[in-house]
């Protein structure tokens, strides 16, 4: 074959040769076209939402979530001591790093000011006490209070509602509102006309039904239905009549800011303003409003007044000489 008859031929292949392959391009742009068009819409969502501008870039948009956002709350942080030979309040607090009245607040056993060897004693994450909420009262005010930033009072408490108790963490190495000591106890009679058994004791306790810890504003005595409920001291009648939880409730409030709660009652027999004597009969025994144990029994509290409203206090400060083991 000539040689320019090879040379142009050749040419022909190398033409068929390129219009094959821009055939193919084009075939593969319309199958591809056509696999978008038809593509499901909901998987192509996920990916246009724009964050929020003031996160960078990246930056996950979730809700807040206590569980991932906050800490533990201090009261589900609680350890275990137990006390050996010789130890002190002072000498407990140092090694856990914290201030002696966070051990004496959350230990009632140690207002005494006494270890006893073999005793658990509640140690706090860190510095502070378990207070009771003021009815009506939300985190800010509960800050103002107590001189705490409020973040960092609800950071305390995992990020949640505002419940019964909150813990308060201390700062600048002080905690808890001053308190005006009784110089002459106002409150210094027992509530029944004989020493009773303490079923369930003031402060943090494990309840005993529903095996969970919780805040107890007072002390159980065990009595009999109808049994006598006296005057813890001399006063003037608050309050008298049902109360929510309490049931049927009697307040007496006595000299030096204190003041007595009588609760469960069955019947009632003093009223309002009236004036009381230690040992004068308030009412008896009942089992009326929620309580805590099963048993028939006086709910006995002990309160002061302070700039939080009546704080609760451990009864057993008054009635130590007069409490049946």
């Amino acid at each position: 074959m000539p040689f320019h008859s090879t040379q142009k031929l050749s040419i022909v292949r190398n033409e068929y040769f390129l219009l094959y392959l821009m055939t193919l391009k084009r075939l593969f742009l319309l199958i591809s076209a056509l696999l978008w068009s038809i593509a499901p819409v909901g998987k192509t969502a996920d990916y246009t939402e724009a964050a929020p501008a003031n996160l960078p870039s990246g930056t996950p948009v979730e809700n807040p979530d206590p569980a991932r956002d906050c800490p533990e709350p201090a009261m589900s942080r609680l350890r275990r001591h137990t006390a050996a030979q010789g130890e002190t309040i002072e000498s407990i607090a140092r090694q856990y790093n914290v201030i002696p009245a966070a051990l004496i607040g959350i230990n009632p056993m140690l207002r005494g000011g006494q270890v006893s060897a073999g005793s658990a004693i509640v140690i706090p994450p860190y510095s502070g006490i378990e207070v009771e909420v003021p009815a009506g009262w939300n985190w800010q005010k509960l800050a103002e209070a107590y001189k705490v930033p409020a973040d960092l009072l609800f950071e305390a408490n995992g990020c949640r509602p505002l419940g019964q108790t909150v813990f308060v963490p201390a700062v600048n190495r002080s905690i808890g509102p001053s308190v005006n000591p009784d110089t002459t106890p106002s409150v210094q009679g027992f509530p029944l006309p004989a020493p009773a058994v303490e079923a369930l004791r003031y402060g943090r306790q494990l309840h005993p039904v529903r095996r969970e810890f919780f805040f107890h504003s007072g002390v159980d005595f065990l009595a009999s239905e109808g049994t006598q409920v006296l005057a813890a001291g001399e006063g003037t009648v608050a309050f008298a009549g049902p109360q929510g939880d309490y049931g049927n409730l009697v307040v007496v409030n006595h000299q030096a800011g204190k003041q007595t709660r009588y609760a469960h009652l069955k019947d009632i027999a003093v009223k309002v303003g009236q004036k009381v004597l230690s040992g004068e009969v308030l009412g008896t025994v009942g089992t009326t409003g929620k309580r805590d144990i099963p048993p028939s029994h006086l709910h006995f509290e002990v309160r002061y007044n302070s700039g939080l409203g009546w704080v609760a206090e451990d009864p057993l400060l008054y009635l130590q000489a007069t409490i049946k083991k």
